[in-house]
């Protein structure tokens, strides 16, 4: 990773709070959280995480360059993108440069993924002890073809015993569960699909082998991103789980007043975002504000979302280099400008820049004074709303009796990693 050197560029107050800040019609009614109302969260001894907010580990999206956008704006815990364990533990140059941190991480916290029990707790103790990690989350909810095919993500709960394997390994490569080793949690969904339920057996492998929390995607992996999540479900979870492990819900969190919904309607300790943030790391300070019981600001206006913009594809650039890192600002220059009227032809034309001139140049069509429309505060960024006909699984992965085991050694290869947030339309919303 490069070093810090490029020119700081301070992001606007935001200073234009109305009386009655922008909300979509449904969070009108919400009211900010009340002194006392919700209780940080705790990973650690040494690490309480509050607000109870963690940003989600997304595939080409939470890298060093995001996460540190979004770490100005607001306060959480921010989860460094899903990593194959097999990358971690062969040196997969591309891996670790994803693992890598940036110098304002004073906890570092990162997601793997994989089956093989051994490469899990290998990769657990080399993000321990050689990359310094505070922080390792399990991807168990996944439900990208290319890792539940192979066992990995939303596959791993429907093999519980297996499961609890590859937990119990990660927990013991990260040091254990007594004073001074790094904590581990847990991301699930529901489960496979309608008809195969996982989550209760994730809760009872997660709370017995020593994993600080679950979260929980409350959606199946058969739905991907389509449909509502189902935060019932979320709900059921929490009573489940009773106080043997906390809870954390995700799913159709555009607003800091629906993580105040959530855990409100459900009981559980705390929140995960995902898409809501896309383009708009800003979310970040508006759930700081609800949390600790003051209005948010109003979302800045257009002007002030290029400056964040331009900065973000800066640090991009800087991580990997013009090529790339303009390669990936394409669908964050989608996502940061989504909802605004008369943006979709200069979109179109940011799907193509290559170079940051070219990007300021189409920019430079953009009408800086736009307010930020409230029609755009619930607008879908990243996945697009389709399903799956079926999740793809291992050759007898539900009949382990009476089947092969798969070879799990022949997963993705290192450093191969899904990449879940596709860049979307560029139709005006």
């Amino acid at each position: 990773m490069s070093s810090h050197s490029r020119r700081s560029v301070h992001f606007p107050p935001f200073a234009h709070n109305a009386p009655v800040p922008l909300r979509s019609e449904l969070n009108a009614e919400v009211p900010v959280a009340a002194e006392g109302e919700f209780r940080p969260l705790t990973l650690s001894d040494d690490i309480s995480v509050w607000p109870p907010v963690v940003l989600a580990p997304m595939a080409g999206v939470t890298n060093p360059p995001y996460r540190s956008l979004c770490r100005r704006m607001g306060a959480g815990l921010y989860v460094a993108e899903m990593l194959h364990a097999r990358g971690l533990t062969e040196q997969n140059a591309r891996t670790l440069h994803l693992a890598s941190f940036g110098p304002d991480e004073t906890v570092r916290s990162i997601q793997i993924f994989g089956a093989v029990p051994d490469e899990m707790e290998t990769a657990a103790r080399f993000l321990a002890e050689e990359l310094g990690a505070h922080h390792i989350d399990i991807n168990m909810g996944c439900p990208v073809r290319k890792i539940t095919s192979k066992g990995g993500g939303s596959a791993l709960p429907a093999r519980p015993d297996l499961m609890r394997k590859v937990l119990a390994a990660v927990v013991k490569g990260a040091g254990g569960t007594g004073t001074g080793s790094v904590p581990v949690t847990v991301k699930i969904r529901l489960g496979l699909d309608d008809d195969r339920i996982t989550w209760r057996d994730a809760v009872d492998v997660a709370a017995g082998e020593g994993a600080r929390w679950i979260g929980m995607h409350a959606r199946t992996s058969a739905q991907l991103y389509s449909g509502k999540a189902d935060w019932s479900a979320i709900a059921d979870m929490k009573d489940y789980a009773g106080d043997r492990i906390p809870v954390l819900g995700n799913g159709d969190i555009w607003e800091a007043f629906d993580a105040l919904r959530m855990m409100r309607e459900t009981g559980c300790d705390g929140v995960i975002i995902g898409r809501g943030c896309l383009g708009r790391p800003w979310l970040f300070r508006e759930l700081a504000q609800v949390f600790d019981g003051r209005e948010p600001d109003d979302p800045p206006h257009l002007g002030e979302i290029l400056v964040i913009l331009r900065e973000h594809a800066e640090l991009l650039v800087e991580f990997f280099d013009e090529t790339k890192g303009m390669l990936e600002m394409r669908k964050w220059c989608a996502w940061y400008t989504k909802g605004f009227a008369g943006s979709s032809t200069v979109r179109d034309g940011l799907a193509r820049v290559s170079t940051l001139d070219e990007m300021d140049s189409w920019l430079a069509h953009l009408d800086p004074s736009i307010p930020f429309p409230r029609s755009a505060l619930r607008v879908k960024r990243g996945k697009r709303g389709r399903s799956q006909d079926k999740v793809h699984l291992p050759h007898g992965w539900l009949t382990p009796e009476t089947c092969a085991a798969p070879d799990l050694t022949e997963g993705p290869e290192a450093g191969d990693v899904p990449e879940p947030c596709e860049t979307p339309e560029t139709a005006d919303s």
